[in-house]
């Protein structure tokens, strides 16, 4: 049963998931940082005297800013700084000769047609200037430039210019090099997914080595090193693969047990290092990240039963049974088939849950297979 990584900006979801439609896109809806409105009058400014308490607010300090580039923040579209074939940000651009159409090199690799205009692609040059537009832009998205409102008009009249203020948005940024990431990701552009999780996770540990150990930042960088382990994993790098997923296990441990997604994303990670182990043929390393994963979802099943939790409670069970099977243990594989088959039959689901019912019954057929070729070899 495969699992996928959860963006640790958009709760439970990533960037661009089709469910993701009506609370998502009004709660958790990523903001560009230049896009945002200009801050609120500082706290000096609040000390008002009474004459002047009553008068309409100043208007100045509401004006919206915009992306210089044309960034914008509800539809994430990037115009020319993005690649028409992953829909992500530009990465390595690759400039198709003789058309000059600008695409990822990784992408427009696999074409011998120009997928814009239909030329013949005679060759592929580098677009340096472009790339350090790109990478201005994305480094531009660090921060926000907001002016500071004055309390006296005099300083304007007097030509003097406002102190300008840089917050800090890195969570912003976070979501949307996330987002960029999982595009690329998904369209087979591992190396540009790899480029843009890893500045977010150096991001992530600039505030960490400010602000601790907090329960937000550290879920957040579990969460960013597990897809980087599925990037590695995805590209046959095994080593790094194994030790991003681990890295994101250790910072997943650091949050409160309450939190079901990270738990939840938890256990995903330990089965995925369970899985690598497996197919090396390491099954006692196998085991012990199943049997880990396992533990964690019974004791958040223990907190919520919720029909997904049990699910992935049968999937851990079947795991750990197959491996025992595999090591020789073969009444303690019997005894883990029978009790995920009982979970998965115990659970009754409504019709507003079908596709949760679609995946039980595809749980269940495996678990009975699998009971099945017990019972009938048992000396195997």
């Amino acid at each position: 049963m495969t699992m996928t990584p959860v963006c640790p900006f958009v709760k439970a979801n990533r960037p661009d998931d089709p469910s993701v439609k009506k609370n998502s896109e009004v709660q958790n809806k990523p903001v560009c940082p230049f896009a945002k409105a200009a801050c609120s009058d500082d706290q000096n400014l609040n000390k008002k005297p009474e004459s002047e308490s009553k008068q309409e607010p100043d208007e100045r300090a509401s004006i919206p800013a915009k992306c210089p580039l044309g960034y914008d923040s509800q539809t994430f579209k990037l115009g020319p700084l993005s690649c028409m074939i992953c829909q992500a940000l530009l990465f390595e651009c690759g400039k198709c000769a003789p058309c000059s159409h600008v695409f990822c090199k990784a992408c427009i690799s696999r074409f011998n047609d120009c997928p814009l205009c239909g030329a013949d692609i005679e060759k592929i040059e580098d677009n340096p200037d472009l790339q350090k537009v790109v990478d201005r832009f994305i480094e531009g998205h660090a921060r926000i430039k907001r002016p500071q409102s004055n309390s006296s008009h005099e300083e304007e009249e007097a030509g003097e210019s406002k102190t300008v203020i840089y917050e800090d948005v890195s969570l912003e940024r976070g979501s949307f090099l996330v987002q960029q990431a999982m595009r690329a990701f998904r369209a087979s552009n591992i190396e540009s997914a790899k480029s843009r999780l890893n500045l977010c996770a150096e991001d992530i540990r600039e505030q960490l080595a400010r602000m601790g150990n907090t329960s937000e930042l550290c879920s957040q960088l579990g969460a960013v090193l597990g897809i980087l382990g599925d990037c590695c994993r995805a590209a046959g790098d095994v080593s790094s693969a194994v030790t991003y997923f681990e890295e994101s296990v250790g910072f997943l441990l650091k949050v409160s047990k309450d939190d079901l997604e990270v738990t939840h994303t938890l256990s995903v990670s330990l089965n995925k290092i369970g899985d690598l182990k497996y197919y090396a043929e390491d099954l006692e390393a196998a085991r012990s990240y199943y049997l880990e994963a396992l533990d964690v979802r019974k004791d958040t099943m223990n907190h919520q039963a919720a029909p997904s939790q049990i699910l992935d409670v049968a999937v851990s069970l079947a795991k750990v049974a197959d491996v025992d099977r595999n090591l020789g243990n073969k009444d303690a594989a019997l005894d883990r088939f029978q009790e995920a088959i009982k979970l998965t039959e115990s659970l009754k689901l409504t019709s507003d849950e079908s596709g949760l019912e679609q995946k039980r019954l595809s749980v269940l057929e495996f678990l009975n297979a699998q009971l099945s070729n017990e019972e009938s070899n048992p000396y195997s």
